[in-house]
């Protein structure tokens, strides 16, 4: 089992959560593709984009659903200091995953993270597992809290 996954497993086992992780025959490294393997409407996929503080040098997460794309002006507001295009170095650095298969959690340092509230629409939305290849499902309200994310206007 690849470490991203055990980071994965841990975080949810230390929430508390018994969320089964699903491996995919296909890649799911868009939400797209992650939503025809779950079979769910492509808003309940809940894609991690990364931006780089560009005061703090650090990343920043944006939880959104599938269909979403994150307005960089207004991500930049709620985020309180411009925001830089995040390369793979930095997001393995702070994450630990790839881009393709960024969690909401299992990090390997603390990430600032901002929630869209088009999630909430769901009674269940799933995301990446650390893997291009693993997803979990989630209520929502669940993910929210245990990614530490602030409800936050970002989407274009």
């Amino acid at each position: 089992m690849s470490k991203s996954l055990t980071r994965v497993r841990a975080a949810l086992a230390e929430a508390g959560l018994d969320a089964e992780i699903l491996e995919m025959a296909d890649s799911t490294r868009t939400a797209e593709n992650a939503s025809r393997a779950a079979g769910c409407h492509v808003d309940q996929i809940a894609k991690s984009i990364i931006f780089r503080g560009e005061d703090s040098g650090h990343v920043i997460l944006f939880l959104t659903a599938g269909g979403n794309r994150v307005d960089p002006t207004k991500a930049a507001r709620v985020a309180g200091q411009p925001l830089g295009k995040a390369d793979a170095a930095l997001i393995r650095a702070e994450t630990g995953f790839a881009i393709g298969g960024v969690a909401p959690i299992g990090h390997l340092r603390p990430i600032t993270a901002f929630f869209d509230r088009r999630l909430l629409d769901f009674p269940q939305v799933w995301a990446a597992a650390g893997t291009p290849r693993h997803i979990f499902a989630i209520a929502p309200d669940r993910l929210q809290a245990i990614t530490r994310s602030c409800e936050a206007d970002f989407i274009a």
